[in-house]
């Protein structure tokens, strides 16, 4: 199973980058979406897969004994899912705005504009 989510976390990653690369920003955007969905899974799969049982210290115990699903990762993916989402509405803002602003969403298109004269 930790391989398998391995190579998909691998997959998504290299997804990302290539989307990233590209000069279109609706595949920048993409690419941002699926960076974040691996970094989620690479947090889910660092912290341990098990069926454990929730993190509770047993009254009169001073430790946990036997197999626990551990809270910290999960803590961090949800804090990362609301940071990304942050991001990919700021980026869709952003993207709209250019839109707007410069009618295209080319990316060398966009670094012609600095040339132009001013109106």
């Amino acid at each position: 199973m930790t391989f398998l989510l391995a190579l998909v976390i691998g997959c998504l990653y290299a997804a990302g980058i290539f989307l990233i690369l590209r000069r279109s920003m609706v595949k920048v955007i993409f690419g941002l979406i699926l960076l974040g969905h691996a970094a989620n899974l690479l947090i889910f799969t660092v912290g341990r897969l098990t069926k454990g049982v929730p993190a509770f210290v047993p009254e009169g115990s001073a430790v946990l004994g036997g197999e626990f699903a551990d809270p910290l990762p999960q803590a961090l993916i949800l804090t990362a899912i609301v940071i990304g989402f942050g991001v990919q509405a700021f980026t869709i803002v952003l993207f709209k705005r250019t839109w707007l602003t410069l009618g295209t969403e080319d990316l060398d298109l966009m670094k012609k504009t600095d040339e132009l004269p001013r109106e």
